[in-house]
């Protein structure tokens, strides 16, 4: 029986690498042949998805619908813009404010949100807009990992370590890995200098994006403060956070459709929901379930304390950079989902606490996709907005500054989870 799990996985790899367009489908097939072969119990299916991730994945994603349509961050993006000197500065700013909005909102919805502005700007300058716009997609990227319900990676380590949204800041007395990727960020804005020091046009906004309603900016910022209350709260149900964020999602929905009497509020907004995404990670929950059932996560696990020789340093540093490595090419939820599991069983092999590999994994799983194109869904979209006003960018292109990038933040981030987390 582990022999055909572990067949079936990695059958079920190959093919979300083959074809990307088709993952949630191979996931769900994936699961359900688990079910079939009698691997996982049709009975215990359900309870190896991770409904408090589902509920917040979907409420989350909806409240960011809402503030996007609100027009706010538009707003936010222009003043910032009209607050600089020069386009270098216009640059810097606008990536590390997609970095700061990327850790309260999904990545890719950062970068539909900040890239048309840089697209505006340089079309006004008359500069090609390649660069700004690789720089904001890899800095979104970046913070995702900061906070709870800044990717859907972190989603995945607070559901499996039970973390909630302020041990993310702080978490057993120690700085959390919010402060650890801000500090990785700090550093990429020396690159982001360096690499635009040239950019030296003035620049100046004449006319700024009015705000349409500022109700979903409350409601964003509740549901922030809502997740930090409820990290204090002990013995709660496991889906608090998800019920926080769907409840929110409806009070913003009934305003919509019931005050505003805006009818299409309802299509508009779950429409924009990625439930793709969501019914991927249903069908991944359920064959990482069935690869524990058969034992296959416990003789990955051994494989690495074999290879690691039972040195934590070690065994840490091949998971981070390894992690690095598989994330520049593949999607890296699956990947996270897989080796979450994993890494708790290599700390419990080795009698210490996993958070040191955790935060490793998170590390490099999340920041490791900024080096390609496409090991990241929020570079694939920049570079989509591009394609579309005719600029085609050459890996070659991207990769000079996504690996300064992205090897920067990385290495920031390896030597300060160590120091801390040790």
């Amino acid at each position: 029986m582990k022999l055909i799990a572990l067949i079936i996985f990695i059958t079920t790899y190959v093919l979300l690498l083959s074809f990307p367009k088709y993952r949630t489908y191979i996931s769900l097939l994936s699961a359900v042949l688990f079910m079939i072969i009698g691997i996982v119990p049709f009975n215990k299916a359900l309870t190896y998805i991770d409904w408090n991730i589902i509920l917040m994945i979907g409420g989350t994603m909806g409240i960011v619908n809402l503030f996007i349509e609100s027009k706010m961050p538009a707003l936010m993006a222009d003043v910032i813009i009209d607050r600089v000197p020069n386009i270098k500065w216009a640059v810097v700013s606008l990536a590390a404010f997609a970095g700061i909005v990327s850790a309260f909102i999904d990545n890719v919805a950062t970068v539909l949100i900040i890239a048309p502005v840089a697209m505006g700007v340089a079309k006004k300058l008359n500069i090609s807009p390649v660069y700004m716009i690789i720089a904001i997609a890899i800095s979104s990227n970046l913070q995702g990992a900061a906070t709870l319900v800044g990717d859907t990676t972190s989603l995945l380590l607070g559901g499996y370590a039970k973390m909630d949204f302020i041990d993310f800041f702080f978490f057993k007395g120690r700085p959390g890995i919010f402060w650890i990727v801000e500090l990785g960020a700090a550093a990429t804005l020396i690159i982001l200098l360096l690499f635009f020091r040239q950019y030296n046009q003035p620049i100046h906004l004449e006319e700024k994006q009015e705000v349409e309603d500022y109700f979903p900016t409350y409601l964003l910022v509740s549901m922030v403060l809502l997740l930090i209350i409820a990290s204090f709260i002990p013995n709660k149900p496991n889906i608090t956070n998800g019920l926080i964020c769907i409840t929110l999602l409806a009070i913003g929905l009934f305003k919509e459709l019931v005050i505003n009497k805006n009818n299409n509020a309802l299509n508009i907004t779950l429409l924009q929901i990625d439930y793709e995404t969501i019914l991927l990670l249903i069908g991944l929950f359920v064959v990482i379930g069935g690869l524990s059932e058969a034992g296959v996560i416990n003789d990955i696990s051994k494989l690495f304390l074999k290879i690691g020789k039972g040195n934590l340093f070690l065994i840490y540093t091949i998971l981070v950079w390894f992690s690095v490595i598989v994330s520049a090419f593949i999607d890296n939820i699956p990947y996270t989902a897989t080796m979450l599991p994993v890494v708790s069983n290599i700390a419990k092999g080795m009698g210490v606490e996993p958070y040191l590999l955790f935060f490793g994994l998170l590390v490099g799983a999340t920041l490791g996709g900024n080096i390609t194109p496409i090991g990241a869904s929020a570079n694939i979209t920049g570079l989509g907005i591009l394609k579309r006003e005719g600029y085609e960018v050459k890996a070659s292109d991207f990769m000079k500054l996504s690996v300064p990038f992205t090897l920067t933040a990385v290495i920031t981030g390896y030597i300060l989870t160590w120091i801390i987390w040790r």
